[in-house]
């Protein structure tokens, strides 16, 4: 199957965060690694748990954007396609993850960051 996410990069990204309708921002790592580092504003439901967004944007056009640690993780790519096979419309992968925010320049959160 081709691969049909759409990416978004860090400068996007943030753009699109201080942007006035913002995408939900979903770190799809184990809670712990969230705790301990995420770009900030991202909420985290663990890829085995993506369908918990159901309940939380039941919106299937709101803009979400997934990401992990970085572009090697599947943690993302896999929540992506999770989603847009539940019906999201809007889904974008931050392939680079945190270490990519970071390299932006761009602050994270969290006891580690």
């Amino acid at each position: 199957m081709p691969n049909t996410l759409t990416t978004i990069s860090a400068t996007d990204l943030k753009d699109a965060l201080e942007s006035e309708h913002p995408p939900i921002l979903i770190n799809t790592l184990p809670r712990s690694a969230h705790k301990s580092k995420h770009i900030p504003g991202s909420i985290n439901i663990p890829v085995d748990d993506i369908e918990q967004v159901e309940s939380l944007v039941p919106n299937k056009d709101a803009p979400l954007v997934v990401y992990c640690a970085n572009g090697d993780c599947e943690a993302s790519p896999a929540a992506a396609q999770a989603l847009e096979e539940m019906g999201y419309t809007n889904v974008y992968d931050f392939e680079a993850g945190y270490t990519g925010w970071r390299r932006a320049d761009l602050p994270l959160a969290g006891e580690a960051a």
